[in-house]
């Protein structure tokens, strides 16, 4: 009876017109905000971000190693052996698809853009309460702790809050036979009437805004690098905000295009394209950089990093000063926020490409693997910047505009400069691509009672509001410089992604009263009752 409704729902879209008008005004009402008010919208934002990095840091802070325990207790319990899907079931996409479709979904633009700064800047500045140090007497040398910060970042955290989602709505999904809506997998905690009515409407208009203003942010930082590296290359001396506007108009056009032409499609070929280029980015500047230095970090990162990372987890604005709290505030908890401004697209979409993994397949597969990705890639190109640092390169950190072109600064110490600059643009531009047009068509499948496949209008709708709102913010965010629409995606991402960490909490609750009566473990438990009674 659910199998037939799921079709019903996937040949014929029906536009949900709660959760699409509701949360298409307040973005639109933001919008108008900031055309009408600028100055006031700005003030109020900043004003907002820093009331909740002040009083709500430790509810990311909690909640995010909370998410890292749940996801592999579940994984590696009798539960993990569940499917995501009917017994049986077979994957749907080859493996090495599968994991280059999620980790570009996942971090790919971040990569990026963050891929030599953070290192470096934790080799510079080092961050508060570090354990880790390297032999006093070199000023700023403080590799292990610098990058045991940046995997704490990138590594197991960020990817246990897509699990989380993406594991909970596979499941829903495909072994439950509900929609593919968020608030479909709460119905083991609210009932379906609830799930059905006010409460998960406005569950899926979260889900949907935090989606849309992640996503934003991702757009904004990839629009800041590709103008850095217009200017690397000396194709224009400076990049103004009418050149981002340039770059975000056309970034908007090509993810919507790929939007619409489905997963199998557009999705699958980008991912699949964008992981050979950055394979063959890594390896280039892995063979021309500093090589053995670079597989030195690598062991120097894992270590540092697991024995960091509880301390690491436990640091809070208790055990810092006001300095520290302020490096908090710009760094673990924007992290923690913009990861969980993520995970309605990127857990759905893990879910939509996952089906008929098990749950422990797919734990291991979103967590490990991608988490391996990112301590490879931050040994080359941190480790590359780190070691150009120490050499004399003298490059500086924490200034406007350091983010977006550090990478192509350390590129420029590197043979085949011009041709490696244009290779990140491009891996730029497909990283976020592939991206957006899995948050378009998450969108519109939430706009859309869970439609597998959402009608084109309804995508295109939200991928060209995304890139209005990233124009937006980066035309209003302050000034004239590229760090003040920097800081203003920022912020949004911070601010839309509160109220989804208790909906993330609240999910993982309904989760286990869910699995808690799966077929595959009450049979199992009863087979050995059956066999301890019998040799009793």
């Amino acid at each position: 009876m659910e199998t037939g409704r799921v079709r019903n729902v996937v040949s014929k879209p029906r536009l949900d017109y709660a959760v699409f008008g509701s949360t298409a005004v307040v973005v639109f009402a933001f919008v108008g905000w900031g055309i009408v008010a600028p100055h006031s919208m700005r003030v109020a934002t900043t004003s907002a971000m820093t009331w909740v990095t002040a009083n709500m840091g430790w509810l990311y802070i909690v909640a995010a190693s909370g998410f890292v325990v749940f996801v592999l207790v579940v994984a590696f319990t009798k539960y993990g052996r569940i499917p995501l899907g009917r017994d049986g079931e077979k994957p749907e996409y080859r493996t090495i698809s599968w994991i280059s479709m999620m980790f570009a979904a996942g971090m790919g633009i971040g990569l990026m853009f963050f891929g030599a700064y953070e290192p470096l800047l934790h080799y510079l500045q080092e961050p508060p309460g570090a354990t880790v140090r390297t032999p006093p007497g070199t000023v700023g040398n403080h590799l292990p702790a610098a990058m045991a910060t940046t995997m704490f970042h990138w590594g197991l955290h960020p990817w246990a809050m897509y699990a989380l989602v993406g594991m909970v709505l596979g499941y829903s999904t495909y072994r439950k036979g509900r929609g593919q809506l968020l608030s479909a997998a709460f119905t083991p905690l609210l009932g379906s009437r609830r799930a059905n009515g006010p409460a998960g409407k406005v569950i899926d208009g979260l889900a949907i805004v935090a989606t849309l203003f992640g996503t934003v942010a991702s757009l904004g930082l990839g629009a800041l690098q590709i103008g850095s590296g217009l200017e690397a290359v000396n194709w224009v001396s400076s990049p103004s905000k009418m050149m981002l506007v340039a770059i975000i108009a056309v970034l908007t056009a090509a993810f919507v295009a790929s939007a619409v032409s489905g997963v199998a499609k557009g999705i699958q070929w980008l991912s699949n394209i964008n992981m050979v280029l950055a394979l063959i980015l890594a390896v280039f500047v892995f063979l021309v950089g500093p090589t053995v230095f670079i597989l030195n970090v690598i062991p120097t990162t894992l270590g540092s990093y697991f024995d960091q990372i509880m301390a690491m987890a436990a640091r809070s604005s208790a055990t810092v000063d006001g300095a520290g709290e302020q490096w908090l505030a710009e760094q673990t908890i924007f992290y923690w926020a913009w990861w969980v401004s993520w995970t309605p697209f990127v857990g759905m979409f893990l879910a939509k490409i996952s089906r008929g993994r098990t749950i422990r397949e797919f734990v291991v597969g979103v967590m490990i693997v991608p988490s391996t990705v990112s301590l490879v890639w931050f040994a080359i190109f941190g480790g590359t910047a780190i070691r150009q640092q120490n050499e004399g390169a003298n490059y500086r950190v924490g200034s406007a505009g350091d983010e977006e072109d550090l990478l192509f600064r350390v590129l420029d110490h590197l043979p085949l400069t011009g041709i490696a600059s244009v290779l990140v643009m491009v891996l730029v531009a497909i990283f976020f691509v592939s991206g957006a047009d899995s948050a378009s068509l998450v969108m519109g499948t939430l706009s859309q009672r869970g439609a597998h496949e959402p009608s084109r209008w309804i995508t295109v709708f939200w991928g060209v509001l995304t890139g209005g709102v990233a124009l937006l913010l980066l035309v209003v965010g302050g000034g004239e410089g590229s760090a003040d629409a920097l800081t203003g995606v920022k912020q949004m991402a911070i601010l839309a992604a509160l109220p989804f960490v208790i909906v993330m909490i609240a999910l993982g609750v309904s989760f286990v009263r869910d699995i808690r009566h799966d077929p595959l473990v009450t049979t199992s438990s009863a087979a050995k009752s059956l066999d301890a009674n019998a040799v009793s």
